[in-house]
C-alpha cells in the first residue's frame, strides 16, 4: 500500500464505533481488495456484505465482517480527506493565475491542482492531460459525475500552445471516452483576446455542442490578468467591443441549442456583460444555474434572490404594522406599525465594501432596501484591487490591506459588510493572511461577513 490510511474521527453512534474502530487505527483493505483514495473507499464499502481489515494501534490486525444496508456509510473519517496525495498539475498555461501570484504569500496559493477527483468533491476544472487510463477507467466503472473539464479550444494544435504541453491536444480524445460512458460534463473556456477567441471560439462550441447532451454546458469567461506578469505570455485585456462580440456569439449557438437539445448549452459569465454594458440574461437562460461557481449567472441569482427576500420582509413588517396600529400605511398599501422591526426602526449608516465588478449591482439592490426601509442608509464602496493590479475586479481576489487602506479614512456607519468569498474557506483570513479581527481592528467598525445568497444580504442588513 503507497499511502496509509489513518482514521482521525469516528462518527458517534455508527457502525465503526459499535465494532470498536477508534482514532489512530489505519484501514487496510476493504473486501480484499487495497483502497487508494476516497473513491475506492466509498465504492467498495457501499455493498452490503463487508470484510475490513484494520491495524490497531499496537500493531494487531482485526478483520472485520460487516452486514449492513446498501450506501449505508460505515462512519469513519480519515486524516486525508481525499485518503491520497493531490496531483498537480503538469502543464505551464499562458493563462494561469498562479503564475501571477506575488511572491511571498502562503504556501499553498502557489499549488496547481489537475486532479480529476477534485473535479468530482469540489468542482475543480481538470485539463485532462493528468488524467491516467486508470483514472479514466475507475471514473467510467464508480460514474463518478460531473467531470468539470478545462477545455480552453477544440483545436489540438492550439490547445498544446495554449497548455504548453505537446500532449494536451491528444488528451481532447478523452473526452470521445466520457461522452461514449454516458459520464456528464461540463467544460470551461478561459478566453484570451486574439488567441482562442473570434473563429476559435466559434470552433470549439460548435465541436462541444456535438457532446450535448451529455456534457451539459459550457462556460466561456475571459482571462484574469494581474500585476504580476511579467517574463509571461503577453496577455491582453478586453475592450467593451471585444465583450459585445463575445456575447452576440455566445447568444447565436445559445438559439441553436435549444432548438437542438432545449437547453442554452453555452453561458458567458457576469463579467462580460457587465464589461459590454448590457442587461444581464433571464432566469430561465441559467439552465439552473449550472455554471454558477463560474460566475455565470451570479448576480441575476442574487437580483431575484434579493428581490424575494425583500418583499417578504416588507410583508412581515406589514403584518405585523397591521395588528398593531391602522395609521401609517406601507408602501404595498398595507398598515405598518410606527416601531416596524427592531433594526428597521433603529436607521443608521451600513458600509458594504465589494469588488468593482459587482459594486454596480450591489448599489442597485441597496437602493432598492432604502426605499422600502428609509431609515436605513446603506452606501457602497467599490474595492479597487491594487494587490494584483487595477484589471482584477472581482470580490473573491481582494486582500484585507487594499480592504483596510482605502476605508480606512471613510465613516463606515454601524457596520461593514463583506462577501465571504473574500475569506479562505472556513477561517477568517483574507487572501493575504490578513485577519478579519485585525481588520475590524484597524477600520474600528464591526465587520459581518454576507454569505453568497440574496437571502443572506437582507437578513444581514435587517440584523442588529
Amino acid at each position: 500500500m503507497e499511502k496509509e490510511h489513518v482514521i482521525s474521527r469516528i462518527v458517534p453512534d455508527s457502525i465503526a464505533e459499535e465494532l470498536g474502530v477508534e482514532p489512530g487505527d489505519v484501514l487496510l483493505s476493504v473486501n480484499g481488495c487495497e483502497i487508494g483514495d476516497v473513491f475506492d473507499y466509498h465504492y467498495f464499502t457501499n455493498e452490503e456484505y463487508l470484510t475490513v481489515s484494520i491495524r490497531k494501534a499496537d500493531g494487531e490486525e482485526w478483520e472485520l465482517e460487516i452486514e449492513k444496508e446498501y450506501e449505508e456509510d460505515l462512519g469513519i473519517a480519515f486524516e486525508n480527506g481525499l485518503m491520497d496525495d493531490y496531483k498537480s498539475c503538469q502543464n505551464k498555461c499562458i493563462f494561469c493565475f498562479i503564475d501571477q501570484m506575488p511572491p511571498g504569500m502562503r504556501d499553498t496559493l502557489y499549488f496547481k491542482d489537475d486532479d480529476s477527483r477534485l473535479s468530482f468533491l469540489q468542482g475543480n476544472y481538470v485539463t485532462l492531460t493528468n488524467m491516467k487510463e486508470h483514472d479514466l477507467e475507475r471514473i467510467i466503472a464508480y460514474k463518478l459525475a460531473p467531470i468539470n473539464i478545462s477545455v480552453q479550444t477544440t483545436n489540438p494544435e492550439l490547445r498544446c500552445k495554449m497548455l504548453n504541453n505537446r500532449f494536451a491536444g491528444d488528451a481532447l480524445s478523452k473526452l470521445d471516452r466520457l461522452y461514449e460512458a454516458g459520464i456528464p460534463m461540463n467544460g470551461q473556456i478561459v478566453l484570451c483576446k486574439g488567441i482562442n477567441d473570434g473563429q476559435e471560439l466559434e470552433r470549439s462550441i460548435t465541436d462541444l455542442m456535438q457532446y450535448m447532451p451529455v456534457m451539459e454546458s459550457v462556460s466561456v469567461v475571459p482571462v484574469g490578468l494581474s500585476r504580476f506578469r511579467e517574463g509571461l505570455f503577453p496577455l491582453e485585456p478586453f475592450t467593451k467591443e471585444d465583450a459585445r462580440m463575445v456575447l452576440e456569439m455566445i447568444h447565436h449557438f445559445q438559439e441553436i441549442c435549444m432548438q437542438k437539445c432545449g437547453i442554452h448549452f453555452v453561458h458567458a459569465s457576469d463579467e462580460w456583460y457587465l464589461l459590454a454594458e448590457e442587461e444581464l440574461p433571464q432566469e430561465d437562460s441559467y439552465d439552473g444555474y449550472i455554471q454558477l461557481e463560474n460566475g455565470v449567472g451570479m448576480l441575476r441569482l442574487l437580483r431575484t434572490e434579493f428581490a424575494e427576500a425583500l418583499k417578504e420582509a416588507q410583508k412581515e413588517i406589514c403584518k405585523g404594522g397591521a395588528a398593531q396600529i391602522q395609521q401609517e400605511t406601507c408602501k404595498d398599501g398595507t398598515a405598518q406599525a410606527e416601531d416596524d422591526k427592531e433594526a428597521a426602526s433603529a436607521g443608521g449608516l451600513i458600509t458594504i465594501a465589494t469588488g468593482l465588478l459587482a459594486a454596480p449591482a450591489i448599489g442597485e439592490l441597496a437602493q432598492k432596501f432604502m426605499e422600502v426601509f428609509p431609515k436605513i442608509e446603506i452606501q457602497v464602496i467599490p474595492i479597487v484591487n491594487h494587490f494584483f493590479g487595477e484589471q482584477i475586479t472581482v470580490s473573491g481576489l481582494l486582500t484585507g490591506q487594499d480592504i483596510i487602506e482605502q476605508l480606512k479614512d471613510k465613516h463606515l456607519g454601524n457596520r461593514l459588510l463583506l462577501p465571504c468569498n473574500l475569506l479562505r474557506s472556513g477561517e477568517e483570513v483574507f487572501l493575504d493572511d490578513v485577519t478579519l479581527a485585525q481588520a475590524e481592528n484597524a477600520l474600528q467598525v464591526k465587520i459581518d461577513i454576507v454569505k453568497s445568497s440574496g437571502q443572506d444580504l437582507v437578513s444581514c442588513l435587517l440584523s442588529d
